[in-house]
């Protein structure tokens, strides 16, 4: 049987990785608003999840409970074997393994790239001054920005900047990352360099779970696309397949809604039309 493969190696699986995330019968609700309703979901080391779906829907929710960010109601959520929601964990341990990238940068303006790399470092890992900055500049240099070591944040694009946000969790030697729609606050000319820089992420085999609305790149790019809506979990599966052939209607309203919104809104005029014995843009009578 042919293996599928991204980036050059076999594409992972979860029948025979170990798993990097486990979470089981997670619950979370703001008030008396229920976010996320029972979320079941693994990730296998090295594979690359997207969760994809409608605003609202409990996608940066659920990535925010994965290091507790959000505290849970119920539910239990592992990583790395290590059950961050043990009230008894050792929750700052817990994280230094865990690279989260945001959708804003949380850059510090008055420090240079390098500073903005060398100072968690330093500070959370204990590394001496020398031992950091070489970590600092190995990881610029995998996001293409080792010319950018010595600039200001405000002096960057936000493509720039986020690719540096990207380079800062890689220097904590992460062994998953955690990415919460990371090219939203762009503008449309940024998002590829940001995209390009994941993809490479991918390729090497780092553990991602992807909060994201590029179509695209969780096609190319994921091993697998899970699909929520109204805080559940409603289809997941091969990237492909959810993509290209999701087999739930919801799947297929929201895709139709991303892929091509003049058609879904079309569609959706057409439909009010219909029901209302009217056609799309005539006068009520």
């Amino acid at each position: 049987m042919t293996q599928r493969t991204r980036g050059g190696r076999p594409m992972a699986s979860s029948t025979v990785r170990g798993a990097a995330i486990r979470i089981r019968g997670l619950h979370k609700s703001f008030g008396n608003e229920p976010v996320l309703r029972g979320i079941d979901l693994e990730v296998a080391e090295g594979e690359v999840v997207c969760v994809i779906g409608p605003s609202g829907s409990g996608k940066s929710t659920l990535l925010r409970c994965v290091n507790l960010l959000e505290e849970p109601d119920t539910g239990e959520v592992v990583v790395g074997g290590t059950e961050i929601t043990d009230p008894d964990v050792d929750i700052d341990a817990a994280r230094r393994r865990i690279g989260m990238v945001f959708q804003h940068f949380h850059l510090f303006p008055h420090l240079d790239v390098t500073a903005n790399l060398t100072l968690p470092q330093r500070r959370v890992l204990g590394r001496d001054r020398a031992h950091a900055a070489a970590v600092a500049r190995e990881r610029l240099e995998r996001v293409g920005l080792a010319d950018k070591a010595h600039a200001y944040p405000g002096r960057l694009s936000g493509g720039q900047q986020q690719r540096v946000a990207i380079a800062r969790a890689l220097a904590m030697d992460p062994e998953v990352m955690l990415f919460d729609e990371p090219t939203s606050a762009l503008d449309p000319e940024l998002v590829g360099e940001v995209l390009a820089v994941m993809r490479e992420l991918a390729g090497d085999g780092m553990t991602m779970m992807v909060v994201t609305h590029e179509m695209g790149f969780a096609r190319e790019a994921a091993d697998r696309v899970v699909f929520l809506d109204g805080g559940e979990i409603v289809e997941q599966g091969p990237a492909a397949r959810v993509v290209g052939e999701p087999r739930h209607e919801r799947t297929r309203a929201f895709l139709r809604r991303v892929l091509d919104p003049v058609a879904a809104t079309t569609a959706a005029e057409a439909a009010e039309g219909s029901g209302s014995g009217r056609t799309p843009g005539s006068s009520p009578g």
